[in-house]
């Protein structure tokens, strides 16, 4: 991804509400399930980490990237902003 395209996502994020939220357990099975779920299905997402998760909101990033297969845009805070490219009939992001 290069900068112009992480940054074109950025912009795109700042707008968007989270729509998962990692909690105490951290990380489950069926969290990164539907991560993955919802990458399909938008391809740019937006998680927030809790105050009771105490686990890095960047190490959360990098392994939840490596499980569903997608990029992170960036870790503001925390908030975990996520990409994955679409399938060729299911593109909604075209990037610059």
């Amino acid at each position: 991804m290069t900068t112009k395209q992480r940054a074109y996502l950025k912009g795109l994020a700042m707008t968007m509400d989270p729509i998962f939220q990692i909690g105490k357990n951290s990380m489950t099975p069926e969290l990164t399930k539907a991560i993955d779920e919802a990458l399909e299905a938008r391809e740019l997402i937006k998680v927030s980490v809790l105050k009771n998760c105490m686990d890095d909101p960047r190490t959360l990033a990098q392994t939840l990237a490596e499980r569903t297969h997608s990029q992170v845009v960036q870790v503001i805070g925390k908030k975990i902003v996520l990409y994955r490219e679409g399938k060729n009939n299911n593109k909604k992001i075209e990037l610059p």
